[in-house]
């Protein structure tokens, strides 16, 4: 609990709805408990107002001047009503005292002075009705006006009429106001106990309504600490009572923190993978570098023959281009993963795999090869891209099959368009092949399946890496499907096909 100013106000936020719940119902209840005692007071005053203009009306109609009214005290239950005039005394009573027991009436003469009603002087004038009369501030105004009017007379307070007779003597009829202030508070104190109830149950319902419905924002404050201390596999709970806008929020949250763990995943996997490529980068420099120093050193200790200086000379160079042809793939692997702008446009793909194909039957005569191209259009299948690219990857499919594979071992090179319209180039072989695991790491930069095997003849494991970056800078994709260990590899690549063949020039 905070406080400001001097009133608390509760930290958490179903202690301030809770309070603004009663705060709004306590403010509604005491509007309408004015405005029930209002209407109330109003009416109780217009059943008195009712009943003194009636007396007065039915004294008006007989006529009678004040000497007339004390000879013949023709208003007998009017006068029974004056002869009670305190608690302590008892008698009959007229109809309006019967309705509250405190009737009055006062009879002034024209000095304005209260007198006797009756002859004989039984019924003389009371201390109340003296302090009533004292009280009126213009008897002759308020018997002209014909209204009712409200007179304080101490802590008394009296409902009076007044009606001038045809001699000017006033006769006043009042009714005391106890009656009804105590109906009043009476109206009170049952409105304010079951204000208080409804205040009550309101806050003990709002306060489980507001802990129901906002669990969901708690269980998402316990997923934020959870991932805040690590553990991103943390989601938002859906709640089963939630509201829509409570659902539509641990939606989003969700959708976020799984954007943010495979960020996260995804950042961590390229900072492992960026060590792992430096370190292998480092790895494959090191070694022809550690060969050319060791021959420059015992070329200039001149501790080799005449006959090892050529052969020295000769590891050094072929060194030397091991190392140019490292450094041009990862300078290529570098510009692909900065994604250039390629220049795009129609490459005869069935040209380029007859210009390789061409080229592995030179460097290997013996090997079966099988070439599957499309019939029509005379053997061409366009596709949108960069033709420098595209040739590499056609050279680097048909290199790796050149060195993986035994000489002997058949290669099936197709073009076609597949069912979605792109166009496929596939590369079967019947080599050793790839297990599971290896074909999910092929195109892993530096990664051989044999690490073991000749360098001069595997390369720096960067070829499939090249080919996979140059497909995806293409929009195309390119996939590995092995079979069984022994029985060979597909590599299947997907490209854009051109939508318009070349202009000849």
């Amino acid at each position: 609990m905070k406080k400001c100013g001097f009133w608390p106000r509760p930290r958490s936020l179903r202690g301030r709805f809770t309070i603004a719940n009663v705060t709004f119902l306590a403010a509604g209840l005491v509007l309408a408990a004015a405005a029930s005692i209002a209407a109330t007071y109003m009416v109780l005053i217009g059943q008195i107002d009712d009943s003194l203009k009636s007396s007065q009306t039915a004294l008006a109609r007989t006529e009678l001047s004040a000497n007339g009214l004390r000879q013949l005290c023709t208003l007998a239950d009017l006068l029974q009503g004056s002869s009670t005039q305190g608690p302590e005394a008892g008698g009959g009573t007229s109809s309006i005292a019967q309705a509250f027991q405190q009737d009055l009436f006062v009879v002034l003469d024209p000095h304005g002075t209260p007198a006797t009603v009756c002859q004989d002087g039984s019924m003389p004038v009371g201390p109340e009705q003296r302090r009533l009369a004292a009280a009126l501030p213009d008897p002759a105004k308020l018997a002209a006006s014909g209204d009712a009017a409200t007179v304080e007379s101490g802590s008394m307070e009296y409902r009076v009429v007044a009606l001038r007779l045809s001699d000017g003597t006033i006769v006043v009829k009042g009714v005391r106001m106890s009656g009804v202030k105590h109906a009043l508070v009476k109206l009170l104190g049952w409105e304010a106990g079951a204000g208080a109830v409804l205040l009550a149950l309101l806050a003990t319902g709002s306060l489980t309504a507001a802990r129901r419905r906002l669990s969901p924002l708690e269980d998402m404050v316990e997923t934020a600490s959870a991932i805040s201390q690590g553990d991103l596999s943390r989601r938002v709970r859906t709640a089963p009572h939630g509201s829509t806008e409570v659902d539509e929020l641990s939606t989003a949250l969700n959708a976020m923190l799984q954007q943010i763990e495979t960020a996260v995943t995804e950042s961590e996997r390229a900072t492992a993978q960026l060590r792992q490529f430096i370190a292998d980068a480092s790895h494959e420099l090191r070694t022809p570098l550690a060969s050319v120093r060791g021959y420059l050193q015992l070329y200039e200790r001149g501790m080799l023959q005449a006959d090892e200086k050529e052969r020295a000379l000769s590891r050094v160079s072929s060194e030397a281009e091991r190392m140019s042809r490292l450094v041009d793939e990862l300078l290529a692997l570098a510009r692909l993963d900065d994604r250039p702008a390629l220049t795009r446009e129609p490459v005869d793909l069935c040209c380029l795999v007859r210009e390789a194909a061409a080229d592995l039957s030179a460097q290997q005569p013996e090997r079966p090869l099988s070439l599957r191209l499309p019939e029509h259009a005379g053997g061409c299948r366009y596709v949108l891209g960069d033709e420098a690219g595209l040739r590499q990857v056609v050279g680097n499919l048909l290199g790796n099959v050149r060195v993986h594979t035994p000489a002997e071992s058949p290669v099936t090179v197709e073009v076609a368009e597949d069912e979605r319209g792109e166009t496929a180039l596939r590369v079967s072989d019947t080599g050793p092949g790839l297990s599971d695991e290896d074909a999910a790491r092929a195109f892993d930069r530096f990664f051989r399946a044999d690490p073991q095997r000749s360098r001069d003849t595997g390369g720096a494991g960067l070829g499939m890496s090249i080919v996979q970056a140059v497909v995806k800078a293409h929009g195309g994709a390119v996939a590995l499907t092995p079979t069984a260990p022994g029985r060979g590899l597909t590599v299947t690549v997907r490209l854009p096909s051109a939508r318009r063949e070349p202009v000849p020039r």
